[in-house]
Protein backbone atom coordinates (compact mmCIF):
# COMPACT_ATOMS: atom_id res chain seq x y z
CA UNK A 1 0.00 0.00 0.00
CA UNK A 2 1.08 3.05 -1.13
CA UNK A 3 0.30 5.85 1.95
CA UNK A 4 2.87 8.32 0.45
CA UNK A 5 1.06 11.60 2.22
CA UNK A 6 1.75 15.50 0.37
CA UNK A 7 0.71 18.75 -0.18
CA UNK A 8 -1.17 19.59 -3.35
CA UNK A 9 -0.60 23.40 -4.36
CA UNK A 10 -2.96 24.40 -6.41
CA UNK A 11 -3.86 27.85 -7.37
CA UNK A 12 -1.45 29.43 -4.46
CA UNK A 13 -3.32 26.91 -1.58
CA UNK A 14 -2.87 23.86 -0.06
CA UNK A 15 -4.61 20.42 -0.34
CA UNK A 16 -3.50 17.59 1.76
CA UNK A 17 -3.78 14.15 0.23
CA UNK A 18 -2.40 10.84 0.87
CA UNK A 19 -2.79 7.65 -1.35
CA UNK A 20 -4.17 4.06 -0.99
CA UNK A 21 -5.50 0.92 -1.85
CA UNK A 22 -9.22 -0.35 -0.97
CA UNK A 23 -8.57 -3.19 1.62
CA UNK A 24 -10.92 -6.77 2.43
CA UNK A 25 -11.26 -5.75 5.59
CA UNK A 26 -13.32 -2.64 4.41
CA UNK A 27 -15.52 -3.94 1.84
CA UNK A 28 -18.86 -5.47 2.47
CA UNK A 29 -21.08 -7.87 0.10
CA UNK A 30 -20.69 -6.35 -2.62
CA UNK A 31 -17.33 -6.42 -2.80
CA UNK A 32 -17.02 -2.70 -2.54
CA UNK A 33 -16.30 -0.01 0.17
CA UNK A 34 -18.90 0.67 2.70
CA UNK A 35 -19.81 4.38 3.71
CA UNK A 36 -18.44 4.37 6.89
CA UNK A 37 -15.37 3.29 5.12
CA UNK A 38 -14.99 6.47 2.71
CA UNK A 39 -16.14 8.38 6.19
CA UNK A 40 -13.01 6.99 8.16
CA UNK A 41 -10.52 7.89 5.17
CA UNK A 42 -12.04 11.24 5.29
CA UNK A 43 -11.28 11.61 9.22
CA UNK A 44 -7.74 10.09 8.85
CA UNK A 45 -6.82 11.76 5.66
CA UNK A 46 -7.90 15.12 8.00
CA UNK A 47 -6.07 13.35 11.10
CA UNK A 48 -2.94 12.70 9.07
CA UNK A 49 -2.99 16.38 8.10
CA UNK A 50 -2.87 17.61 11.69
CA UNK A 51 0.13 14.99 12.89
CA UNK A 52 1.91 16.00 10.13
CA UNK A 53 2.21 20.29 11.00
CA UNK A 54 2.60 19.15 14.65
CA UNK A 55 -0.95 19.63 15.98
CA UNK A 56 -1.85 16.36 16.12
CA UNK A 57 -3.83 14.41 18.83
CA UNK A 58 -1.42 14.60 21.80
CA UNK A 59 -0.43 18.18 21.05
CA UNK A 60 -4.01 19.13 21.16
CA UNK A 61 -4.59 17.08 24.42
CA UNK A 62 -1.94 18.35 26.42
CA UNK A 63 -3.20 21.69 25.82
CA UNK A 64 -6.46 20.41 26.77
CA UNK A 65 -8.05 21.54 23.21
CA UNK A 66 -9.50 19.46 20.30
CA UNK A 67 -11.38 20.01 17.30
CA UNK A 68 -15.06 18.06 17.41
CA UNK A 69 -16.79 17.62 14.23
CA UNK A 70 -20.47 19.16 14.50
CA UNK A 71 -22.06 18.46 10.86
CA UNK A 72 -21.47 15.96 7.57
CA UNK A 73 -22.44 16.31 4.26
CA UNK A 74 -21.22 13.57 2.31
CA UNK A 75 -22.17 12.51 -1.50
CA UNK A 76 -20.57 8.98 -2.96
CA UNK A 77 -20.90 9.11 -7.00
CA UNK A 78 -20.22 5.76 -6.73
CA UNK A 79 -18.54 2.97 -4.34
CA UNK A 80 -14.82 1.50 -5.26
CA UNK A 81 -14.37 -2.22 -5.31
CA UNK A 82 -11.70 -4.13 -3.69
CA UNK A 83 -8.19 -3.58 -4.45
CA UNK A 84 -8.63 0.10 -6.39
CA UNK A 85 -6.05 2.68 -5.86
CA UNK A 86 -7.44 5.86 -4.83
CA UNK A 87 -6.14 9.45 -3.34
CA UNK A 88 -8.02 11.11 0.00
CA UNK A 89 -7.57 14.65 -0.26
CA UNK A 90 -9.11 17.38 2.35
CA UNK A 91 -8.51 21.22 2.89
CA UNK A 92 -9.57 23.80 5.54
CA UNK A 93 -12.31 25.86 3.39
CA UNK A 94 -12.47 28.87 6.23
CA UNK A 95 -12.41 29.70 9.88
CA UNK A 96 -14.80 31.82 11.78
CA UNK A 97 -15.34 32.43 15.38
CA UNK A 98 -15.57 29.14 17.04
CA UNK A 99 -15.64 26.93 13.71
CA UNK A 100 -14.06 25.80 11.08
CA UNK A 101 -15.26 24.18 7.61
CA UNK A 102 -13.20 21.45 6.03
CA UNK A 103 -13.80 20.09 2.45
CA UNK A 104 -12.82 16.57 1.21
CA UNK A 105 -12.26 14.28 -1.87
CA UNK A 106 -11.61 10.99 -2.72
CA UNK A 107 -10.70 9.84 -6.32
CA UNK A 108 -9.85 6.80 -8.32
CA UNK A 109 -6.49 6.25 -9.87
CA UNK A 110 -7.38 8.24 -13.09
CA UNK A 111 -8.15 11.18 -10.78
CA UNK A 112 -12.25 10.98 -11.17
CA UNK A 113 -13.84 12.00 -8.02
CA UNK A 114 -15.28 8.61 -6.53
CA UNK A 115 -16.49 11.00 -3.60
CA UNK A 116 -16.76 14.11 -1.84
CA UNK A 117 -17.80 15.88 1.17
CA UNK A 118 -18.62 18.83 3.37
CA UNK A 119 -17.81 19.40 7.30
CA UNK A 120 -18.15 21.65 9.91
CA UNK A 121 -15.98 21.11 13.09
CA UNK A 122 -16.00 23.31 16.71
CA UNK A 123 -12.85 24.19 18.39
CA UNK A 124 -13.18 22.28 22.29
CA UNK A 125 -11.58 23.42 25.46
CA UNK A 126 -11.48 19.58 26.58
CA UNK A 127 -10.84 20.68 30.20
CA UNK A 128 -14.64 22.89 30.69
CA UNK A 129 -16.24 21.01 27.76
CA UNK A 130 -17.41 23.97 25.99
CA UNK A 131 -16.19 25.88 22.74
CA UNK A 132 -12.99 27.99 22.42
CA UNK A 133 -11.82 30.37 19.93
CA UNK A 134 -9.01 29.20 18.48
CA UNK A 135 -5.82 31.22 18.11
CA UNK A 136 -3.98 32.15 15.32
CA UNK A 137 -1.23 29.19 15.90
CA UNK A 138 -4.06 26.76 15.97
CA UNK A 139 -5.64 27.12 11.99
CA UNK A 140 -2.47 29.49 10.32
CA UNK A 141 -0.61 26.15 9.46
CA UNK A 142 -3.66 24.45 7.76
CA UNK A 143 -3.98 27.04 5.04
CA UNK A 144 -7.44 27.32 2.83
CA UNK A 145 -8.62 26.80 -0.38
CA UNK A 146 -12.17 27.44 -2.10
CA UNK A 147 -14.59 25.20 -1.48
CA UNK A 148 -15.62 22.73 -3.76
CA UNK A 149 -18.08 22.71 -6.55
CA UNK A 150 -21.08 20.64 -4.67
CA UNK A 151 -24.53 20.98 -2.95
CA UNK A 152 -24.35 22.75 0.27
CA UNK A 153 -27.30 22.52 2.66
CA UNK A 154 -27.89 23.80 6.36
CA UNK A 155 -26.44 21.90 9.16
CA UNK A 156 -30.13 21.57 10.92
CA UNK A 157 -32.04 18.16 9.27
CA UNK A 158 -35.76 18.41 9.41
CA UNK A 159 -37.00 15.68 11.49
CA UNK A 160 -40.31 13.88 10.31
CA UNK A 161 -42.86 13.84 13.45
CA UNK A 162 -43.78 10.42 13.16
CA UNK A 163 -40.54 7.98 13.85
CA UNK A 164 -40.94 3.99 14.68
CA UNK A 165 -38.76 3.20 18.16
CA UNK A 166 -35.94 0.52 17.21
CA UNK A 167 -34.54 -1.68 19.92
CA UNK A 168 -32.28 0.23 22.24
CA UNK A 169 -28.15 -0.86 22.34
CA UNK A 170 -25.33 0.07 24.58
CA UNK A 171 -22.70 2.50 23.77
CA UNK A 172 -19.17 -0.41 23.31
CA UNK A 173 -15.57 -0.01 24.17
CA UNK A 174 -15.21 0.13 20.18
CA UNK A 175 -17.25 3.00 19.84
CA UNK A 176 -14.90 5.18 21.63
CA UNK A 177 -12.24 7.06 20.59
CA UNK A 178 -9.09 8.97 21.82
CA UNK A 179 -11.27 11.82 23.19
CA UNK A 180 -13.42 9.28 25.41
CA UNK A 181 -16.33 10.14 23.34
CA UNK A 182 -18.41 7.58 20.57
CA UNK A 183 -16.33 8.04 17.41
CA UNK A 184 -18.09 10.32 14.85
CA UNK A 185 -18.20 7.23 12.28
CA UNK A 186 -19.77 5.20 14.85
CA UNK A 187 -22.57 6.92 15.07
CA UNK A 188 -22.68 6.70 10.81
CA UNK A 189 -22.22 2.82 11.44
CA UNK A 190 -25.06 3.00 13.84
CA UNK A 191 -27.31 4.54 11.68
CA UNK A 192 -26.24 2.15 8.37
CA UNK A 193 -27.80 -0.61 10.69
CA UNK A 194 -31.02 0.84 10.69
CA UNK A 195 -31.39 1.33 6.54
CA UNK A 196 -33.83 -1.22 4.62
CA UNK A 197 -31.22 -4.09 3.15
CA UNK A 198 -29.18 -3.45 0.24
CA UNK A 199 -30.28 0.32 0.74
CA UNK A 200 -26.90 1.88 -1.09
CA UNK A 201 -26.78 5.90 0.36
CA UNK A 202 -25.45 8.55 -2.28
CA UNK A 203 -26.17 10.91 0.32
CA UNK A 204 -25.56 11.32 4.06
CA UNK A 205 -25.69 13.89 6.39
CA UNK A 206 -25.15 13.96 9.76
CA UNK A 207 -25.71 16.84 12.69
CA UNK A 208 -23.56 16.07 15.91
CA UNK A 209 -25.99 16.81 18.86
CA UNK A 210 -24.04 15.91 22.06
CA UNK A 211 -21.17 13.38 22.60
CA UNK A 212 -22.34 9.66 23.80
CA UNK A 213 -19.68 8.12 26.15
CA UNK A 214 -18.82 3.89 27.27
CA UNK A 215 -22.04 2.47 29.20
CA UNK A 216 -24.81 5.01 27.60
CA UNK A 217 -27.71 3.12 25.68
CA UNK A 218 -28.61 4.56 22.31
CA UNK A 219 -31.86 4.44 21.68
CA UNK A 220 -32.62 5.04 17.70
CA UNK A 221 -35.74 6.41 16.03
CA UNK A 222 -35.94 6.00 12.46
CA UNK A 223 -38.31 7.81 9.51
CA UNK A 224 -38.43 5.81 5.77
CA UNK A 225 -39.50 8.25 3.42
CA UNK A 226 -39.93 7.85 -0.33
CA UNK A 227 -36.57 10.09 -0.89
CA UNK A 228 -34.85 9.97 2.46
CA UNK A 229 -34.33 7.64 5.78
CA UNK A 230 -34.03 9.51 8.96
CA UNK A 231 -32.62 8.29 12.11
CA UNK A 232 -32.30 9.84 15.53
CA UNK A 233 -29.86 8.40 17.68
CA UNK A 234 -30.97 9.22 21.15
CA UNK A 235 -30.88 8.93 24.98
CA UNK A 236 -33.10 8.13 27.40
CA UNK A 237 -35.14 11.10 27.79
CA UNK A 238 -35.08 11.78 24.10
CA UNK A 239 -32.85 14.17 23.63
CA UNK A 240 -30.18 13.34 20.18
CA UNK A 241 -27.02 12.45 20.06
CA UNK A 242 -27.04 12.83 16.32
CA UNK A 243 -29.52 13.00 13.51
CA UNK A 244 -28.60 11.39 10.30
CA UNK A 245 -30.09 11.74 6.93
CA UNK A 246 -29.72 9.29 3.79
CA UNK A 247 -30.63 9.52 0.57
Amino acid sequence: MDCEKTYERKRGTEMYTFNSRIRYSEIDHHGTITLPGIINYFQDCSTFQSEDIGLGAEVLKERKRAWVLAYWHVIVERYPKLGEKITVGTFATGFKGLFGDRNFVMKDENGQQIACANSLWVFMDAEKGRPTRPGAEDIKLYGMEEPLDMPYEGRKIAVPERLEDRESFPVRKYHIDTNEHVNNCQYVQMAVEMLPKDKRARQLRVDYKKSAVQGDIIYPKVAEEPERTVVLLCDGAGKEYAVVEVK
